[in-house]
């Protein structure tokens, strides 16, 4: 059986499968920044959902990608949290 990290190093040497494929990772960034921030203050979704009035299910939503969020909701679960947001951007490395 294969796994998912032997199937997508495969499915990313095609030049189209990787290009949609990076293309999307400033999304997968801002998930796993959230997700890695909740935790690291030690609230659940619902716990962040009272604090910051936003439902819990879009929380989850946010957190699983099925929703993008505004930069005033991210702000609101960066304050929810007790912290800070930054954005910042990067120069493109050419290969």
């Amino acid at each position: 059986m294969t796994s998912f990290k032997d199937f997508l190093k495969e499915q990313l040497k095609d030049p189209e499968v990787k290009a949609e494929y990076d293309a999307l990772e400033p999304q997968y960034e801002i998930q796993r920044a959230m997700i890695a921030a909740r935790i690291h203050s030690g609230m659940t979704q619902k716990q962040l959902s009272e604090v910051t009035g936003i439902a819990q299910a879009d929380i989850s939503k946010l957190e699983n990608g099925n929703a993008n969020p505004s930069i005033k909701t991210l702000q609101r679960i960066a304050e929810g949290l007790g912290m800070s947001m930054k954005i910042e951007f990067t120069p493109i490395t050419q290969k």
